[in-house]
């Protein structure tokens, strides 16, 4: 569970809502639904208008990253690489096709058994480049559903705002009305500007954080079979992959 994302929204919230009580404001001025439902579906609808099926639904099963990210352990992927040069360097690259069918990581298998079946370096690396662009392609589509709604929202916000004041226009005759009319075109741009903000764009940002962790464990896999298929010293592969550590 990643702390600081909850902490961050959390402190957000407060933030903006204890500004609110200090300045002598209810909470309730801040509730309408209207507004909400302005915001929020004319936001949604956008992104969805913008973004493929695939896309949109990849952006929507990315969210969990936030607040639980992708378990990458760097330092027990280097210990296996390192072992799988010890044992190709005692008894060939063959010996290393018992660990292909273990792996649950589809692009470590292919890369393994590319590796297994004597690919040339050069071609396993270009092969492999090619599978990590177009993995890292597919993650940042996800991430932009995200940073689209960001910039959709404020400009809804607006939409919310103006349509709230042609309401206060057509019942200037009606001062009961006129209330409820400013509320809603102020309250909507609060939505539109705070929902970009603290929500959207933060989560977009995690995302491409959490993209490029995964980016580097597979460059960082790809050049420690680089490694081993040219023969390198098994600790001169592990002191280069240590590199990858942040």
């Amino acid at each position: 569970m990643d702390k600081i994302s909850i902490g961050g929204l959390v402190m957000g919230l407060v933030a903006i809502i204890g500004g609110q009580i200090l300045e002598g404001g209810h909470l309730a001025s801040l509730a309408q639904p209207t507004a909400l439902v302005i915001v929020f579906g004319g936001t949604l609808g956008a992104v969805m208008l913008q973004n493929p099926f695939e896309v949109f639904k990849r952006g929507m099963r990315m969210v969990k990253w936030v607040w639980v990210p992708p378990v990458i352990d760097q330092r027990r992927m280097i210990s296996e690489i390192y072992n799988w040069s010890q044992i190709s360097r005692r008894e060939g690259l063959l010996a290393l096709e018992n660990f292909v069918a273990r792996s649950a990581d589809p692009f470590t298998k292919r890369a393994l058994q590319m590796l297994v079946d004597g690919a040339d370096p050069e071609r396993l690396r270009e092969v492999m480049e090619v599978e990590i662009d177009s993995y890292e392609d597919e993650l940042r589509q996800g991430a932009r559903v995200w940073e689209s709604a960001g910039g959709y929202s404020p400009t809804i916000g607006i939409l919310g705002a103006v349509m709230g004041l042609i309401h206060v226009m057509e019942n200037l005759s009606d001062p009961s009305k006129l209330g409820a009319g400013i509320a809603v075109a102020f309250v909507a741009t609060i939505y539109g500007v705070g929902a970009a903000n603290l929500i959207f764009l933060p989560i977009a940002g995690k995302l491409k954080h959490h993209i490029q962790r995964l980016i580097r464990a597979k460059v960082m896999l790809l050049d420690g079979l680089i490694g081993i298929a040219v023969g390198d010293n098994p600790r001169i592969i592990e002191s280069r992959l240590r590199g990858y550590i942040l």
